[in-house]
């Protein structure tokens, strides 16, 4: 039964959640890139260069290695989601690069995510363990389930706007519940074990997090010299869809142990990404009468 749930329950479900997405988006959010490329270039660099890199760099340094590594790596290749463009939208950031990035880079990752998850594998896979990532098949299944309701969801958004919007925070509150009753499914599976890998696999998905975040801020203030959208790319990096990674680990590669840092990593980033939105809204009260005296 808890096998069906992930092999047949998961797709379903994230097909559901990219339609979600598919009904926040325009076509502006597409034109917007071409309008504004630099926030872009930044936003999509992070994410798709420097988040991996660093995954890498934090494998290393905390020594964690076969299945642990390779999901938090195949995590460090999944795209933003939903999440990252309502914290955005709480934390006062740019809003519409964060769309921009969820669309354009959720089109992207279905044809990198197979070719370096089949590294990963190579790479980080113990002597006595032997996982099969097929490119095709992969590639196949990840535009089945992600790019095409994503489109879907754009056509009723063109069609049926008011329908859309109405839709869209009730599939956002549903992916959350999908991710929450994927996680304890897995703790299920892994039953006794749960509580050693999470040790395990905790530290290096903490790190990735604040990492990847604190970085991605940084990046946005030092190269684009503006707070939103620093703002913008430091939750796009740190908050990854969870969910894709989880179907990846546990319905493609049916690797439960692979599963343990997605989820973790999943759990710290709403904790991380709150409390950055609370540190940047503290800020702006704290910085709003210096300006309006000025």
């Amino acid at each position: 039964m808890i096998l069906n749930l992930i092999q047949i329950g998961l797709p379903i479900a994230l097909i559901l959640i990219m339609a979600g997405v598919g009904l926040g988006l325009t076509p502006e959010d597409f034109r917007r890139v071409f309008r504004q490329p630099r926030g872009f270039i930044i936003g999509a660099l992070c994410q798709m260069v420097l988040l991996p890199l660093i995954a890498i760099g934090i494998i290393e340094l905390t020594g964690i290695h076969g299945e642990v590594a390779i999901g938090l790596f195949i995590l460090s290749l999944c795209p933003g989601g939903t999440t990252s463009n309502l914290y955005s939208y709480l934390a006062k950031a740019d809003t519409g690069l964060s769309v921009s990035l969820t669309a354009v880079i959720g089109f992207i990752t279905p044809f990198t995510i197979p070719v370096l998850g089949v590294w990963a594998i190579n790479h980080y896979a113990d002597g006595g363990t032997h996982f099969e990532l097929p490119l095709l098949k992969t590639w196949l299944q990840l535009i089945v389930i992600t790019v095409i309701p994503v489109i879907a969801g754009m056509a009723v958004r063109a069609k049926w706007p008011h329908l859309a919007r109405r839709m869209e925070p009730l599939i956002s509150r549903f992916s959350v519940i999908v991710l929450a009753v994927v996680i304890a499914v897995i703790g299920i599976k892994l039953g006794s074990r749960l509580l050693d890998y999470i040790l395990i696999a905790g530290p290096a998905a903490l790190a990735l997090n604040v990492a990847t975040m604190l970085l991605g801020y940084v990046a946005g203030r030092w190269l684009l010299h503006s707070n939103k959208q620093a703002r913008t790319i430091s939750l796009e990096v740190g908050l990854q869809n969870g969910t894709l990674a989880l179907l990846i680990t546990t319905g493609i590669l049916q690797s439960t142990e692979m599963s343990i840092a997605p989820s973790v990593y999943s759990l710290i980033m709403f904790i991380t990404a709150t409390l950055f939105t609370w540190l940047v809204l503290r800020s702006d009260r704290r910085h709003k009468p210096a300006t309006a005296t000025a």
